[in-house]
C-alpha cells in the first residue's frame, strides 16, 4: 500500500510559535513536485509532542487539503493511552488522512500482552488502515518480532505496514518469514534504508527527505527496480547528510538543513527544542555540499 521515499514533514512555525501554515503547503508542494510518494503529517519530525488536540489535526487537515489526493497523506496519531489513540484514529479519519502511523504505549512501558491489547482495542472498529511504528530509542517499548506477527495476524487488513526503527535490521527477514513477503516493511532509519531494501523492504520513511526530495526519491525507485550500483551511489551520496541531520537533536539538524535549501523557511522550533549548535550546523553544511543540494560550504572543518 505504501513503497518509495515517503517523507515525515517537520511543522513549520512562525517566530511567535504558531503553526505556519503557509511554509507548510509550500513545503508540500515542493515535496510532491519532487516525487515523494507519501507524506506523514505530525509524526516525530514534526514535533507533534508539542502540539496539542486541535493544531494536531489542523496540520493534518492541511497537509490532506494541499496533497489533494495526489499522493496519501499518513497521520501520527499514537498515544500511550488506548482510548486517546482510538479517538485519534477516527479523528485522523475526520480528517481525511489515508492511514494512521501508530506507535505502541510509551512511559507506561507495558509488557508484549499489553502491547498486544493495545493494537487489539484499536483494530476493532478501526477508521483507517495501520502503520505500525517501532521506533524503542524513542517509546522504550520495543513490538517484539512475535507481538508484531501476533498483531498483524489477527487483523490483516487493519495493520497494513510497518515503520521499522528499531535499528535491528534482522527483523527485515524475521517479519517476512512470520507474516509473508506482502506485508510492508517501511525503514524507519534513512542510513539503513539501503541494506533494510535489500532484505526485503520497499521504502523509507525519511527524515533526510525533508531536504534532498528528489535524491531520496531516485534513491528509493533505484532500490525498486533493482538497480544496486545506482542505489549505492545515492546512498553514498546521502549517507553524510542521514548522519548530520542527527548530530543534535531532532528536528533542530533538518530544520536548519532547510533553511539552507529553502531560503526563508522557519527557523522557529517548539520548546524545549532548540536551535542545532554549531558544530551540528557545520555537520549539516558539509554534507549538503557533499549532496550537490548548495554550491558552497559555510561552516568550518570538524
Amino acid at each position: 500500500m505504501f513503497s518509495g521515499s515517503i517523507p515525515a514533514l517537520v511543522t513549520p512555525f512562525q517566530a511567535d510559535g504558531a503553526f505556519d501554515e503557509a511554509a507548510y503547503r509550500d513545503l508540500i508542494e515542493w515535496q510532491i513536485a519532487e516525487g515523494s510518494s507519501a507524506l506523514v503529517a505530525c509524526g516525530t519530525t514534526g514535533e507533534a509532542a508539542t502540539l496539542d488536540l486541535r493544531e494536531h489535526f489542523h496540520v493534518v487537515t492541511t497537509c490532506v487539503a494541499q496533497a489533494r489526493g495526489r499522493v496519501p497523506v499518513i497521520a501520527g496519531a499514537g498515544s500511550n493511552d488506548t482510548r486517546v489513540a482510538a479517538a485519534n484514529i477516527a479523528a485522523a479519519r475526520d480528517a481525511g488522512a489515508d492511514a494512521a502511523l501508530m506507535v505502541p504505549p510509551y512511559y507506561n512501558r507495558p509488557s508484549q500482552e499489553g502491547v498486544f491489547r493495545h493494537f487489539e482495542t484499536l483494530a476493532h472498529g478501526a477508521a483507517l488502515p495501520i502503520i505500525l511504528y517501532n521506533v524503542p530509542s524513542r517509546t522504550v517499548t520495543d513490538i517484539q518480532p512475535a507481538t508484531l506477527a501476533r498483531i498483524v495476524q489477527a487483523h490483516p487488513t487493519v495493520f497494513v505496514a510497518v515503520k521499522d526503527a528499531s535499528g535491528v535490521l534482522a527483523r527485515v527477514s524475521e517479519h517476512r518469514a512470520s507474516v509473508g513477503a506482502a506485508f510492508t516493511q517501511l525503514s524507519g532509519n534513512d542510513d539503513l534504508a539501503l541494506a533494510f531494501n535489500t532484505l526485503g523492504g520497499t521504502g523509507c520513511i525519511s527524515v533526510s527527505a525533508n531536504v534532498a526530495p528528489r535524491l531520496c526519491a531516485e534513491f528509493q525507485a533505484a532500490c525498486q527496480a533493482g538497480d544496486h550500483a545506482s542505489a549505492l551511489e545515492y546512498h553514498d551520496r546521502l549517507f553524510p547528510l542521514h548522519t548530520a541531520l542527527f548530530t543534535d537533536a531532532s528536528p533542530g539538524p533538518v530544520k536548519y538543513a532547510l533553511t539552507r535549501v529553502r531560503p526563508g523557511f522557519p527557523e522557529t522550533l517548539r520548546p524545549p527544542m532548540t536551535w542545532p549548535s554549531e558544530a551540528s550546523r557545520a555537520a549539516v553544511d558539509a554534507a549538503l555540499a557533499h549532496a550537490g543540494l548548495v554550491q558552497e560550504f559555510r561552516g568550518f572543518p570538524l
